[in-house]
């Protein structure tokens, strides 16, 4: 299939773009639920896991907020075909790995959620990384403006 139809993105820009927003605004549910889960919710886990949490630091929890919120907005700029979404992409990524980098190596992460605990935060890097080269490459071919 070609890159382009007439100088415009194909239909699996779109599907891309639109997955994109699906992904970043349940990123976004999730960082909701954790910042605004009772007690009665965190009782569900064990003792290690809720003094994770509650030792967060502002700036691990910041990461968070941002990677999610940059990521919404990358997808609606790419869907909007605007060339931001590289920049909020970028900034996303950027959460990604600071919130990772706290809980990995800072916090000992692995140690509270076990290795399966190392499966999402790998997958949401990876796609992280996705959706700023796509970014990159959509711009590169003129399709954000």
């Amino acid at each position: 299939m070609p890159e382009t139809l007439n100088g415009k993105p194909t239909a699996n820009f779109w599907i891309i773009a639109g997955v994109a927003l699906i992904w970043n605004l349940i990123g976004l549910t999730f960082y909701y639920l954790e910042v605004t889960a009772s007690s009665e919710a965190l009782s569900s886990l064990t003792e290690a896991q809720q003094r994770f949490l509650a030792s967060k630091p502002l700036w691990a929890t910041s990461a968070y907020a941002i990677a999610v919120s940059a990521g919404v907005l990358g997808s609606l700029f790419l869907l909007l075909k605007k060339a931001w979404a590289v920049m909020m992409f970028g900034v996303s990524l950027a959460g990604v790995v600071l919130q990772n980098l706290h809980a990995f190596l800072v916090a000992g992460g692995l140690d509270v959620w076990g290795p399966t605990g190392l499966i999402l935060p790998t997958i949401v890097l990876i796609i992280a990384i996705a959706l700023f080269m796509y970014s990159r490459y959509a711009r590169e071919r003129g399709w954000l403006g």
